[in-house]
C-alpha cells in the first residue's frame, strides 16, 4: 500500500462498510469526507474527532493541536478539550519530549482548549515521534454542520489560501535548502504560515452566517476536500482552478519541488458551502478573515469538474466581444454537460468557462513526494 491516507475506495470497501451504529444517539458516524462524529446527549450534542500527525517532525505539538481542533471547528463548533496520544522511539531525548509537550500545551492554551488526558509511550513501533489527538466539542442540538449537507447551487468558498500548512511544513523541514534557493526572508515567511493554520474562528462565523456545510482542508489539499464534500453531499461540482488563492511562497516552493499546490495539505483553509456567499464572506471579513469564491455545487450525482482558463480562447473571445469573460461564472449552468448527462467520454474538454477536466478521487498528499525525494 502507498504512503498516506488510504484511498476513499479502499476506505469504503474495507472499513466504512463494516461499521454499525449500535445506539440511536449516534447522529453522525464515519463517512467519506466527514470530519467528526456526533452523539446526541439530549439538549446538547458531543462533537468528536481524531487526527494523527505523521508527516512532519518539527513543530508537531503545535500542528497536532491545530489539526485536531480544526476538525471540531469544521462543524461550526468551538473545541472544548483534547486527549493526546504521544508515541516516541527509543533514544528520544527528554529535551525533545519536553519541547513537544511545551509546544502542545502552549498551543492548546492559546486556543483555550483543555488537555484532559492521554497516553505517552516509548516504543520501537515508531522511528520518530507520532502524535494522535482526539478533540471534543459541545453544541446545542442542530447547532452544528457536517461535510455532507451542501446543497445544489451552493457557492464554494475557501478561506485564506491553499496549502498553508504544507508550505510551512516544507519550509521548516528543508529550511537550509530552500534558503539557498530563495533566501532566508522567503523561507521565514513560509515558516510563519504555521501561525495561520487554525480555522476555529472561521468555522464558527461561517455556521452562524448561514453556511450549509463545512470541511477542513487537510491531506489531499483543496481538490481533495472539494471532491470529498461533493461526494459526501451526493452532488456534482465545478471548481475554477484560477480562482483558488495561492501565496507567492507556496507557488515558489511547489514549483521548486514539482508538486501541485492544489493537492498539498492545507490546514488553515476552510471549505464552505453556502447559498449566501456575500453574507458569509462579509462576516468573515469583519473578523479579518479573507475568503474567495472558487466554484459551485451542481446537480445530484453529476460529475465533478475542474475548470481552467483557456488563454487562447479567452483572447479570441475578447476580440469577438462575445461576453465570455467570466461574468456568468458561478451559476452552475454555463457549461455543456456540466450536469453529467452529456456523453462524458472525454476526460478533458473545452467549455464556455474554460477547459474542463474531471476532478478525481484524492490521491496521496503531495507532501509525501517531497519527503521521498
Amino acid at each position: 500500500m502507498r504512503v498516506g491516507k488510504i484511498s476513499n475506495e479502499l476506505l469504503d470497501k474495507m472499513i466504512l462498510g463494516k461499521l454499525k451504529r449500535h445506539d440511536k444517539r449516534i447522529i453522525t458516524s464515519a463517512g467519506i469526507g466527514e470530519d467528526c462524529g456526533v452523539v446526541d446527549f439530549g439538549e446538547n450534542c458531543c462533537i468528536i474527532s481524531c487526527d494523527p500527525v505523521t508527516g512532519a517532525t518539527k513543530d508537531i505539538g503545535k500542528i497536532s493541536v491545530n489539526i485536531a481542533c480544526n476538525d471540531i471547528a469544521a462543524s461550526g463548533v468551538m473545541p472544548l478539550a483534547i486527549v493526546v496520544t504521544l508515541l516516541i522511539p527509543p533514544g528520544f531525548s527528554e529535551d525533545d519530549l519536553e519541547s513537544i509537550v511545551n509546544d502542545l500545551v502552549e498551543t492548546a492554551d492559546s486556543l483555550q482548549v483543555s488537555v484532559i488526558g492521554g497516553h505517552t509511550e516509548v516504543t520501537d513501533a515508531v522511528t520518530r515521534a507520532v502524535i494522535s489527538i482526539t478533540a471534543i466539542g459541545i453544541s446545542g442540538r442542530g447547532e452544528y454542520l457536517t461535510t455532507a449537507t451542501a446543497v445544489e447551487g451552493d457557492s464554494v468558498l475557501i478561506t485564506k489560501a491553499a496549502a498553508l500548512e504544507g508550505t510551512s511544513i516544507i519550509a521548516s523541514e528543508f529550511e537550509d535548502e530552500l534558503a539557498s534557493a530563495f533566501g532566508k526572508g522567503m523561507v521565514e515567511a513560509a515558516k510563519k504560515l504555521s501561525e495561520r493554520v487554525s480555522v476555529i474562528r472561521e468555522g464558527v462565523i461561517a455556521r452562524q452566517a448561514g453556511a450549509h456545510a463545512l470541511h477542513d482542508i487537510t491531506e489531499g489539499g483543496v481538490f481533495g476536500a472539494v471532491w470529498e464534500m461533493a461526494e459526501a453531499s451526493g452532488l456534482g461540482v465545478e471548481i475554477y482552478r484560477d480562482e483558488i488563492p495561492v501565496l507567492e511562497e507556496t507557488a515558489r516552493i511547489c514549483e521548486y519541488y514539482g508538486i501541485d499546490p492544489y493537492r498539498l495539505i492545507s490546514s488553515g483553509s476552510l471549505l464552505i458551502a453556502t447559498d449566501m456567499p456575500e453574507k458569509v464572506s462579509g462576516e468573515l471579513a469583519k473578523a479579518g478573515i479573507e475568503s474567495t469564491w472558487i466554484g459551485t455545487f451542481t446537480k445530484r450525482n453529476s460529475k465533478k469538474f475542474i475548470i481552467e482558463k483557456d488563454n487562447d480562447n479567452d483572447n479570441d473571445n475578447n476580440n469577438n466581444n462575445n461576453n465570455a469573460n467570466g461574468n456568468d461564472i458561478g451559476n452552475g449552468n454555463d457549461n455543456d454537460n456540466a450536469d453529467g448527462n452529456g456523453d462524458g467520454n472525454d476526460n478533458e474538454s473545452e467549455s464556455k468557462g474554460g477547459v474542463r477536466s474531471i476532478l478525481e478521487s484524492p490521491e496521496p498528499d503531495e507532501l509525501y513526494k517531497v519527503f521521498r525525494a
